[in-house]
């Protein structure tokens, strides 16, 4: 696949150097939300929050997807294909949860104003980036399906998407309502890592990237490992030092790994 949109490259190379840009930040200081809220200042309700933030990332792709789209008569493109629709279908599906159900099961603290301000315009930059590479520059040859590279990504979606909810379920049983004490996790990929609805959401994008081969998805899988990973990493620290029976095999983000 390629593209030619400059607008494209030029968003692609910004959540590249962003990632890259908030993973050393992040190695100071952890993003201020859950567990890291910082006090004062603005603050919207977990729920609200996170649905905000999340669901431009679903819109905005949904919407260039049901727009009327003109004939594309260039060879190799042959209009909306199945592997466009089924690829964009794939991250609609994530957002999806993330905003429509993962937001309203939330049991978090209040996130502030200023993070859901700063993640609505990434989701909604990203969330037209995807959409609009998928569905205007993006090419497929008419074989695609039985490529094993486009296979094994979107089992690896597939997977990482399961283990990213199991996960959300996990931690959310930790605690009844009204609840504030912290507790281990266990199950499922926690067996492995601390942070393993993280190593979920990071395996999904990946997953995603391999199939789609593109530098908007591999920009967007990156950007996600840079933001999510070393929160994970942080974790597993705050885990040590709150636990003194904590699991000793167990790693922060990748099994066996790190």
């Amino acid at each position: 696949m390629e593209c030619h949109d400059v607008a494209v490259s030029y968003l692609s190379w910004v959540l590249i150097v962003g990632g890259v840009a908030y993973l050393l930040r992040q190695r100071r200081k952890c993003a201020p939300y859950g567990r890291y809220s910082l006090a004062g200042g603005f603050c919207c309700p977990a729920r609200l929050g996170w649905f905000l933030q999340e669901v431009p990332a679903f819109l905005l792709p949904l919407l260039l997807l049901l727009l009327p789209e003109e004939e594309l008569t260039e060879p190799g493109r042959g209009g909306r294909s199945t592997g466009r629709t089924l690829l964009l279908c794939t991250f609609v599906l994530h957002y999806f949860h993330r905003s429509l159900i993962y937001s309203f099961l939330s049991r978090g603290r209040p996130v502030p104003l200023s993070f859901v301000l700063y993640a609505a315009v990434f989701c909604s930059l990203n969330g037209f980036l995807q959409g609009h590479h998928l569905l205007h520059c993006a090419r497929f040859e008419h074989t695609w399906l039985t490529h094993a590279r486009i296979a094994a990504g979107l089992v690896l979606f597939g997977v990482g998407m399961v283990i990213n909810i199991h996960s959300d379920h996990i931690l959310r049983s930790l605690r009844r309502p009204g609840e504030t004490a912290y507790r281990t996790p266990h199950g499922g990929m926690f067996h492995f890592v601390s942070g393993a609805n993280y190593f979920g959401e990071i395996v999904e994008w990946f997953g995603f990237a391999l199939a789609a081969w593109s530098l908007p998805s591999f920009a967007f899988a990156l950007f996600t490992a840079c933001s999510i990973g070393p929160r994970a990493c942080h974790y597993h620290r705050d885990y040590l030092q709150r636990f003194e029976d904590y699991p000793p095999s167990r790693k922060a983000l990748i099994p066996f790994i790190l």
